[in-house]
């Protein structure tokens, strides 16, 4: 399949933001960011629009003194987050020039917690997250116009070689569409990372050890879908349980992987408590199962968080486990309630046990296992086992 990327799917809510209020855009470095700022920039007649970049030194001086162009409409800041007084500097900049500039800033940081410092810029701007393509997108699937409690699974001609795809080569841009040669995506990918940690990380974070950070990034692939242990960490790297979270810490807000933590209420008690770690880029992970699993987590991330940043629904994701082992890989709430559950097996429609038993304890409405073999759907004691191509086709 030739893909043929013309929109993303956060384009239209982004345009009907930009007219109240400033809009940021965080992600993944190499996600899409900017190239989706400047497919927004075309919406603005005559192309009245200044770009900034806080890494360019001439740009830089700019920022600083709100010097802008004068047929400008459209004003996007990137990476401004790297200017320490940055969310006072855009809180004046906004305050005063609103009502003649929209402003879009994007990061790849998580703009919405990263130095909280300084005055608060609380009802100035929307924020929304920019996750890597998706089956949905990849095909040409329009995001859902309203929402709704249940999801519903069709077959879609072109889903079964779109999650192939993504499953090769990842989710983002560059080697996706390129679709590269295992030399080259590896290329791609560690080019990325030391980018990630030599410039951005650098740049905002008190690190002294960056080659301890590059070997951590190494590991990390490893540890996708297992419960995270930093103590196994620090013993890898020899450091403290104090230096080894704040590490993790600073890769979550680079958008280099996410956690998933345990669904808890009145089973709490019975429940582990550690996270369970997933990168962004699920091309890193070798492990095939391993590396599935991430690829339905990272999708099921990006539809809870395209409701939450939308339309403002408060929907989230966890995972399941108590202490006799019984697991459920996913448990996407609504509300702080069980909505579905989704369990990932590579080859295995053998119904998962545990889906029923966590099901009767918590009231889980909707049960999913989800299969890497295409053409499988059916029900089965109330759970339906679905090829992963369809069920992600039903998302975002």
């Amino acid at each position: 399949m030739k893909i043929e990327i013309k929109h993303r799917y956060l384009e239209k809510f982004i345009i009907s933001d930009l007219k109240e209020k400033m809009v940021f855009i965080g992600g993944p470095r190499q996600v899409g960011k900017t190239t989706l700022s400047r497919v927004i920039s075309e919406h603005y007649p005559d192309g009245a629009t200044a770009y900034l970049n806080w890494d360019n030194k001439a740009h830089r001086r700019n920022i600083l003194a709100d010097n802008f162009a004068e047929d400008a409409r459209l004003v996007i800041f990137d990476e401004i987050h790297k200017y320490h007084r940055w969310k006072n500097h855009l809180k004046g900049i906004f305050d005063v020039h609103r009502d003649r500039f929209h402003f879009l800033v994007t990061g790849s940081a998580r703009l919405d917690v990263y130095r909280r410092g300084g005055d608060s810029l609380l009802g100035r701007y929307h924020y929304y997250r920019l996750h890597p393509f998706s089956v949905a997108e990849l095909i040409g699937l329009p995001p859902p116009r309203r929402f709704s409690r249940t999801i519903s699974p069709t077959e879609h001609s072109d889903s079964a070689l779109a999650f192939q795809q993504l499953l090769r080569w990842g989710g983002f841009p560059e080697p996706l569409l390129r679709q590269y040669t295992k030399a080259a995506l590896q290329r791609w990918q560690q080019e990325r990372t030391e980018l990630l940690i030599k410039d951005d990380i650098r740049d905002l974070e008190s690190v002294r050890d960056l080659s301890a950070l590059q070997i951590l990034s190494d590991l990390l692939p490893a540890k996708v879908g297992s419960p995270l242990s930093l103590n196994a960490l620090r013993g890898d790297l020899e450091v403290a349980h104090k230096t080894i979270a704040h590490w993790i810490d600073i890769f979550e807000r680079m958008y280099f992987h996410f956690r998933i933590y345990p669904y808890t209420n009145k089973m709490a008690r019975m429940l582990h408590k550690e996270p369970k770690l997933y990168l962004w880029d699920w091309s890193m992970v070798n492990k095939e199962s391993a590396r599935l699993e991430n690829l339905v987590a990272s999708h099921l991330l990006k539809f809870v968080h395209f409701w939450h940043d939308t339309a403002g629904y408060r929907t989230d994701l966890r995972y399941l486990r108590d202490f006799q082992g019984r697991e459920v890989d996913f448990l996407v709430t609504l509300n702080n309630q069980p909505w579905f559950a989704v369990e990932v097996k590579t080859n295995d429609e053998e119904i998962s046990p545990h889906l029923r038993y966590f099901s009767e304890r918590l009231r889980i409405p909707h049960l999913y296992q989800v299969v890497s073999q295409s053409r499988v759907d059916f029900n089965k004691r109330s759970v339906r086992v679905i090829s992963a191509d369809k069920f992600l086709a039903a998302l975002v």
